[in-house]
Formats: structure tokens, sequence, C-alpha cells
């Protein structure tokens, strides 16, 4: 039998209003209005309007979230029911609703969270979502919408306004929406503020881009007139409003784990749009990535891409796409025409900019990339300035044109793809492609330059990795330079960029610009050659610096010859110095110790009389590293110990990584292990923070000697083929025959014979293509390695399996390329097949 309260209660509210028995109840539950909000997941505004009779009649989900908050037995909720219903007919604005979502949502958790907490929980009146055409600003926008709807009590309107023309039509439109009946006068905004008044409504204006000066108009005028009004607008370009809340709705997640592709957002709206044409891609996933990744997540393009799965495979579709955005078309026929290709998306945008950012945006395709604000006032003719060229770039953005990415307290400016091609369309058909092209040469020839004063010292890692940022456009400029036949561009661009392509690995790319470049200056009159003559020396001293990291030595001499030839006519010596260091280190991988330290003794010398203790110091690093290669360890470690000093004070990265790992190996080959795994852990890490290869491997490969010599030779061989793999991809074939000699004391280690004897075997090949010895310091361990595994195998399989291993391409064997597959030794597999024979 129920309490007296309860009988009590009953009776009260049997008569009683919506709003009142609401409060009632709250009430008696001894909640607050936040409290209750907080249990029903609504609003404080929501329970408010509602005690208060703002809101007359809640949805059915509202009155269950209120109900089983307030824990109402059958009975009471059946009278709030029936309050709710009897107040249900009192006359509300006939809003629009938004239209029914055509198909499931896919994705955009991280977007609905940050815009449900935005306009959920009213941290701002005013969410504009904006982004380029084809982004799904009007999907999200939809989601959004029905996610917030409870929080409005007096409900949501819809306002479509991509098909309306004309500013003066704007006010209309709304007006409809509300279910205003239109009348002739000038007040009609004022008049839809009247009508909304004190009401707690969400009101939605999609598609606002090509009229953001009326909607921004009408916008502040009815968040000025209407205290609880709260607007979303989905628009191209933003309102610029005071108090507007921007969000710049992102693309879908591309796949980065190629585990997981399935549950890649990007790739996961293409599968769904392709079974939705007939066809299911889920055993192409590979494949699919690949195109969400060229499409950099954008929704349109992805279903119009997903739409050309009824008469082309998955793979043909990326390979269309690798040249041309051109296949992006053929929407639904009921869809406007931008949204039925990615051109009419983009022609929509690019319609509404004044003259002065077409001409910009037309430029700017020029960039690959990504370009600075310095990059793009050069590309601008006339010289403009950085205010000129960042009011246009500003305008740009806010219309979804280019997006920004801020790091490293540097602002960086992308064009997507298909919005760059595009650009690039414009730039061609107004006649002004080759002028660009002209202009970012010059501004990255410019930058190529400024950076090489920067490569040396305490400012090198800052400057590595904004030569890394510009890398894409440094390629441009370098392609345009060499397909126009501009001499002093590509002569000034490669001779700039060697020792960048040498730091970061870059040993092929750099020999082949340089190359390329050199060719195009031998063409020249004598008198433009003169002209030219510090540079062309600069590039012979590229040519050969790249030529000899790579092993190619007597192609490395001629050009370094050359290059010392041309700097003493110059008069240069720290040219001279430097060419004399290059030219010591042929000498020295060629075994010639001798002459190497002779050639360091002499650019020791110039640097002295220059006083430049950066050069000094790279003197002192090169006579160690040449006196422990030949066994004098003690004299190597006084040299490098001196370097390393000489470059903790000057700030060199490049050089203090080399001189710990000449200490470590120092240290690793008389016999004090611990040490010499400080020391290259220490090299290790420096060189990984520099992004410098030939440190990485270098340490990966004395760190591997030190584990073998402790006898662990699993994480021996962990770390040798790290650095083998490393090396055999920078072309280092000198070292790379140490590794796999080292390799081959593993697998005698670990009584594998026949495959120490084909690794042995592929060292020998290599060291016969490029004519450089063991290094004297390597040896002994070497010869006893080999002693070792003829012993323990018959003459006939030794040679069976040295003859295969020099037979073996370098890149086939640090792929892990076992022997053939007469081998008796089961565990080297067949040939043919990448396994790892320890």
């Amino acid at each position: 039998m129920p309490s007296d309260g309860s009988r009590r209660g009953t009776g009260d509210v049997q008569g009683a209003g919506f709003g009142g028995l609401l409060r009632r109840h709250r009430r008696e539950a001894g909640l607050s209005q936040e409290a209750l909000a907080e249990r029903a997941g609504l609003s404080v505004d929501a329970i408010a309007a509602l005690e208060r009779g703002r809101r007359r009649a809640p949805r059915a989900q509202t009155l269950r979230l209120l109900a089983d908050a307030l824990r109402l037995g059958e009975p009471e909720q059946a009278l709030l029911t029936a309050a709710a219903r009897k107040e249900g007919g009192t006359v509300r604005l006939p809003l629009r609703q938004p239209p029914a979502p055509i198909n499931e949502l896919i994705g955009r958790t991280t977007e609905l969270t940050a815009t449900t907490r935005l306009l959920g929980q009213r941290m701002t009146r005013l969410l504009t979502l904006t982004g380029p055409g084809g982004v799904g600003k009007t999907r999200l926008t939809l989601a959004l919408t029905g996610d917030v709807a409870d929080n409005f009590p007096d409900g949501v309107c819809w306002v479509p306004l991509a098909s309306v023309t004309e500013s003066a039509a704007v006010a209309p439109a709304v007006a409809a929406s509300i279910g205003m009946h239109l009348l002739e006068g000038t007040r009609l905004v004022e008049e839809i503020a009247e009508q909304i008044g004190r009401s707690t409504m969400l009101l939605v204006l999609d598609n606002c881009s090509h009229l953001v000066a009326t909607v921004g108009q009408v916008c502040s005028t009815l968040l000025e007139r209407c205290p609880n009004l709260s607007i979303l607008a989905s628009s191209r370009e933003l309102l610029r409003l005071q108090g507007e809340s921007v969000y710049v709705v992102p693309a879908l997640a591309l796949p980065h784990d190629e585990d997981r592709l399935a549950s890649s957002e990007a790739v996961r709206l293409f599968v769904d749009r392709a079974i939705a044409r007939g066809y299911d891609p889920t055993g192409e996933l590979d494949q699919v990535a690949r195109v969400v990744r060229r499409l950099e997540g954008m929704p349109l393009a992805i279903e119009l891409a997903a739409a050309r799965t009824n008469v082309m495979t998955i793979e043909e579709l990326a390979s269309e796409l690798e040249t041309s955005f051109g296949i992006l078309a053929g929407g639904p026929r009921t869809a406007s025409p931008r949204q039925q290709s990615m051109y009419g998306a983009i022609e929509w945008s690019h319609a509404l900019l004044s003259e002065a950012e077409r001409d910009m945006f037309a430029r700017l395709s020029v960039f690959a990339g990504g370009w600075t604000l310095g990059a793009a006032a050069a590309v601008i003719p006339g010289g403009a300035t950085r205010v000129e060229a960042l009011d246009l770039i500003g305008r740009l953005a806010d219309k979804s044109l280019i997006r920004v990415v801020r790091r490293g307290g540097v602002a960086r400016y992308y064009m997507l793809g298909v919005i760059r091609e595009f650009a690039a369309d414009r730039l061609r058909a107004a006649g002004q492609t080759d002028g660009a092209a002209e202009r970012h040469a010059q501004y990255y020839v410019g930058l190529a330059e400024d950076s090489e004063s920067h490569l040396r010292g305490p400012e090198q890692g800052e400057w590595l990795d904004r030569l890394d940022g510009e890398l894409a456009n440094l390629r441009s400029a370098m392609a345009w330079a060499l397909r126009t036949s501009s001499v002093d561009e590509a002569l000034r661009l490669a001779g700039g960029l060697w020792l960048f392509c040498y730091l970061r690995g870059h040993y092929a790319e750099g020999s082949q610009w340089l190359e390329r470049a050199l060719q195009l200056g031998d063409s020249m009159p004598p008198e433009r050659i003169a002209d030219l003559a510090k540079v062309c020396a600069k590039a012979n001293l590229g040519a050969g610096t790249l030529a000899f990291l790579q092993c190619e030595y007597d192609a490395a001499t001629e050009r370094l010859q050359t290059a010392l030839r041309q700097y003493k006519e110059l008069g240069d010596t720290s040219g001279t110095a430097l060419v004399l260091q290059r030219l010591g280190g042929v000498a020295r991988e060629r075994g010639d110790y001798g002459a190497a330290e002779d050639l360091h003794c002499e650019s020791y010398d110039l640097y002295e009389s220059l006083g430049d203790r950066a050069g000094m110091a790279w003197a002192h690093n090169y006579l160690g590293f040449v006196a422990w290669l030949r066994g004098d360890l003690e004299i190597g470690a006084r040299r490098c110990r001196r370097a390393r000093d000489s470059f903790l004070v000057v700030g060199d990265g490049e050089g203090l990584a080399w001189s710990l790992i000449s200490l470590g190996a120092i240290a690793q080959y008389g016999g004090e292990l611990v040490e010499a795994e400080d020391l290259l852990q220490e090299s290790l890490a420096l060189s990984q923070r520099l992004g410098y290869r030939e440190g990485v491997a270098w340490s990966l490969n004395q760190l591997g000697i030190v584990e073998r010599r402790r006898g662990l030779t699993d994480r021996a061989v962990h770390l040798l083929d790290e650095s083998l793999a490393e090396h055999r991809d920078l072309g280092d074939r000198w070292r790379s025959a140490s590794v796999l000699e080292e390799l081959a004391a593993v697998a005698q280690q670990r009584e594998r014979s026949e495959y120490a004897a084909f690794l042995l075997g592929a060292a020998d090949g290599v060291r016969e293509v490029i004519r450089a010895p063991v290094p004297e310091i390597e040896k002994a361990g070497c010869e006893a390695t080999r002693a070792a595994v003829e012993a323990s195998l018959e003459r006939r399989a030794f040679r069976a399996a040295w003859s295969a291993g020099r037979a073996a391409p370098l890149a086939a064997v640090a792929d892990g390329y076992p022997p053939p597959a007469s081998s008796p030794d089961s565990s080297l597999g067949s040939a043919g097949r990448t396994r790892d024979p320890f």
C-alpha cells in the first residue's frame, strides 16, 4: 500500500500542468535542476524550460530519460506522459526538420564528441563547421544536429541554403523554415527575431559559403535579439562574427598500420560505398588503402572513386589516380553539380574568389609538399611583400582552399592533391606555369645556398629538418632546372644540397642531380664557365663525395681531383682543405693508410692557417679513424678524443657522432666492452636524433660486434641485420662487406658453417667489385672466421656455399637470401625465399 506521501503526491498532481508536475517530482526526489539534468543526460536549460512552460511538449525519449532519472513508478510515469500529451497540442513554430540521412555515417566519433561538447553544453552560441568542398560538412552537421536536439526544448530548424542564389533570399529562406508567413516589408529579420523570441532552439544554416556576408548579418541580428538561440552553420568560408567558434572538419583518418586496414575510417567508407555499387573489395584492402591515401581521406572523392568499381579494378583505380583525379566524377543524378564531381566541388569555391585570390590560388599550385609564407611571397610577380602574401593566404585559408599546419613554431600551408591539380589547370590556362616555376626554383636555390653555412654547427639539426620539410619542393625545383637546361640554377641547387644529401643519406639522388648539372655545365662556353667557377668546384666536390660514399672510387677521385684544381685556381683554401679530406677518405677505404694520413695532415695544416677550429677537429677525427683502422688504437683514441672535445665546443653534431663511433670501436677492439657499449649507444641516439643515417648504420655495426664478443648472438644478429639494411640502402658497399663478415662470424659461432661460408663469399664478391681490401683491424677476425668455417666443412661444400654468396646480389643478401637448395644444411631453406637463416 503506498505511503501517505505518495497518495498525497498522486492526488495533488492530477490537475497539475506538465511543468509543475515535473518540478514537484524533482523536489520530492531531493534533486536540483542541475542534478536532474546530469542524471537524465540533458542540459540545465532544457529542465528549466520544461518546468517554466517554455517548452510544452517534450519528446518521448526525453520523457523516458526524465522518468528514469526520477525513478518514477508506473502510475507517476503515466500521469507525466498524459500531462505532456495534453500540452502537446499547444501551438509551436512549425519548424522545418533536418532531412533524414540516406546512408550510415562512417567514423567521425572524434568530431562528433568535440562539436557536441561545444554546442550541446552551450560553450558557444554560434558554431561554424568549415572545410573544403567534399570533406563531409553537411553529413557531420546532420549527425551533430541529431545528437544535440534534446538540448533544445523548442526544437531544431533546418535552413538549406545551397539552392539560394541571391543574398536577398537568405532572410526569406530562414523565415520559411521557421514557419512564418512572409509579409512585405524591410523588417523581416527583426520579425524572425520576434517570432523566435526567447525560444531555446537551434537554427541550422547548411551551405552558407556563397552567401557568407548576408548570412553573417542575419546571424548577428538573431543572436543579439534572441538570447536562447543557438546557430550551427556549415560553410567553406568563415562567417567572421564576434563569438563565432570554428571547427575545421578534417578528412577521414587514413590507414597507418598495415595490419589494421579494415578499421581505418577512409577504408571503411570506400568498402561500404563499393559494396553499395555491387562490388566487395574486402579482399583487396592494400589497394583500397593506396586509393584512399592518394585521395587524402576526402569523403566525396572516396565515394566518387568507389562508384568507379562498377567498371574498374581497385588496382586500375589506384593507378589511374596516380596520374590524374579526372575520374572523380559521376555522382548521383539527384546531387547538385558540385557534388557530382570533385572538379565541380572545387569550381564552386573557385567561382567565389576575387581576381587577386584566384591568381594567388593558381600560383600556389607550383608548390609540392606545402610551403611557407616567404616561399609564397616569392612566387608572386613584382616582389610582393610578406604582408600581401599573408593576406591572400589568410583569405584562401578562410575559404578552405588551403590548410595550415603549425609545427616547431612555423606555419606551413598545404593544398589537398585534388585542389592542387585544379589550381595547376588554372595556372596553365592563364599561361603562367613557366614563370611561376622559375620563381619557385629561384627561391629554393636561395634556400639551398643559405642552408650550407648552417649544416655544420649547432643549427645543423634545425636546418636538416627544414630541408627535409622542403624536399618535395627541392626535387620539383631541380626537375625544372634540368628540364629547362637552366645551368645556373641546376649547378647552384645541386651544389648547395650535396651536404644535405650526404647527411640524410640521399646518396644516389644527390649524385644524379650533380652529374646531370655538371653535364649541363660542360656544354657552356668557356666565358660562362669562368663565371660559375666556384659553383662548379662545389658541384664537383659534392659529386666526388657522394660517389665516394657509394664506393665508386675511380669516379670519386676524378671529380675530387677536378674540384681540387678548381679550388686551387680560385685560391679557396677552405675548399681545397675539404677536398683533401675527401681524397683522404678514398685512400683510407682502399687501404692506403699512409696516403690517407698525408692527405689529412695537409688538410689540417690548411685549416690551421685559416684558424678554422671545426675543420681542424675534422682532420683530427679522420686521422684517428685512419689510425684505428690500421690497428693503432692508442693513437686513434688520442686523436678522436681531441676531435670529440673540439666538436663539443663548436657544436657539430655529425662530428660528435663520428668521434663517439670511433672511440666506441677503439674500446671494442681493445676489449673494453662496457665502455664501448656506452659510447656507441650515445652515438646511436645522437645520430637518430639528427637523422644521420650513416652514423646510425655504423653505431649498429659496432654494437653488433660488442654483442657477438659477449656471446649474445641473437642480439648481435638483430643489430648487424639492421646495420646491413641501412648500409645497403645508402649504397655503402665497403661497410656492407664488413658487416657481412661479422654476420659470418656469428653464423659460425652458432654452428651454421655453410651459411657463414655463403656470407664470406658475398663479402668477398662485394670487395672484388669495389676493389677495396678488408680493413687492417678486421683482418685477423675475418681470417679466423674463414679458417673455422673451412675446418668445419668439406671443401666441396665450402666452395659451393662461397660461390653462391659471391653470385648473390647484395640487396638479396641483405634481405636474408639463403644459399641454394642443394645445401645439406636444412636450416638455410631454399633459394628465392627470404628468411632468417640463423
